[in-house]
């Protein structure tokens, strides 16, 4: 996964200006101070979206070889971002739009996407996400193996938990995409609960030490323990299966039953709220990594439902056309 981005499909030309505080600008502000809830913990309450973050690649652009996040100046943010944005456009044509059945250009909700900083990876501070270890080739190949030579529409079973609605994992359901961007915050004396637009799913966090659930069950959410640390909400979470991953919408390197991620939220103003995530599996990376981005809170975007397969054909047809192509 070294050149993993996330992807802009639409954009439209727009005045660029970066998304929330840079983190030049943040190293120079004043810590921000959230309400608190009746029962006293910070109030981070509301919904969110992050698709303005949409374009941004994870790993550091060869461009800004030898410099820091903190050194990319607005100016040069700014110019990146425009780049970002024209590339899109150029490309907004293969879409097709409603003419191919994509739906009308204002479904989409990302195509002025301002960013917030240049590339996501904040440790190592090469900003590139670390090495394999062997393992991963090794599970690679025993998964090959198992599947002989199935090809992806022998079953319904080849396709994707994304293409199955059934997760993305918990990276993938926070990482921007075309759509679907909205998260709720609801809180409540002793827990925090995340609603993802995007595939239903609500992770409901404990505030509490209480032990963790058998590390003999696996879940493919995890098992999440949260606490406050200041204004900040950290929650780690472990007892993960090993069939999800950590790109856009579950995508790239299936990380293993080891992975323990360390999530922190942390308020930066009224609107802006940093989530920075530790990556922890000795079974997939060679250390640990870290990525960040800017969840931005918008009254006014709501998390819509997601029906998902309701009146949703995709894997029948996928199955069935490639039932048609065997036959003739």
């Amino acid at each position: 996964m070294r050149t993993l981005v996330l992807t802009i499909v639409i954009a439209t030309a727009v005045t660029v200006t970066a998304q929330g505080p840079s983190p030049a600008a943040r190293a120079k502000a004043p810590a921000y101070v959230p309400p608190k809830t009746a029962w006293g913990d910070p109030d981070l309450q509301g919904t969110y979206t992050d698709k303005d973050e949409n374009g941004i690649p994870i790993e550091k652009p060869t461009q800004f070889q030898g410099k820091s996040l903190e050194e990319v100046d607005d100016s040069e943010l700014a110019d990146i971002v425009k780049e970002r944005q024209e590339r899109a456009a150029a490309g907004a044509a293969a879409i097709g739009g409603a003419d191919t059945g994509a739906g009308p250009v204002h479904w989409y909700e990302h195509y002025d996407a301002k960013n917030s900083r240049a590339w996501l990876v904040i440790d190592p501070a090469d900003g590139r996400i670390p090495e394999q270890v062997p393992a991963v080739a090794q599970r690679n190949a025993a998964r090959a193996a198992a599947r002989g030579a199935r090809g992806a529409a022998d079953s319904y079973e080849d396709r994707s938990l994304y293409d199955r609605c059934i997760t993305r994992g918990i990276v993938g359901s926070m990482l921007p995409v075309i759509y679907g961007n909205s998260f709720q915050f609801v809180q409540g004396p002793g827990y925090v609960a995340i609603r993802y637009e995007m595939i239903h799913e609500t992770r409901v966090i404990p505030l509490t030490t209480r032990p963790r659930i058998s590390s003999k069950l696996h879940l493919m959410m995890g098992d999440p323990r949260g606490h406050f640390e200041g204004n900040t909400l950290v929650v780690e979470t472990t007892n993960f299966t090993d069939r999800t991953a950590l790109g856009v919408n579950g995508g790239g390197v299936r990380h293993s039953e080891k992975l323990r991620l360390i999530e922190r939220f942390t308020p930066l103003s009224a609107k802006t709220v940093e989530w920075r995530v530790t990556v922890e599996d000795p079974d997939t990376w060679t250390k640990p990594w870290v990525f960040a981005l800017n969840l931005t809170k918008d009254s006014s975007q709501d998390v819509f439902e997601y029906a998902c397969h309701e009146g949703n054909y995709a894997i029948r047809n996928i199955l069935s056309a490639a039932r048609a192509e065997e036959k003739r």
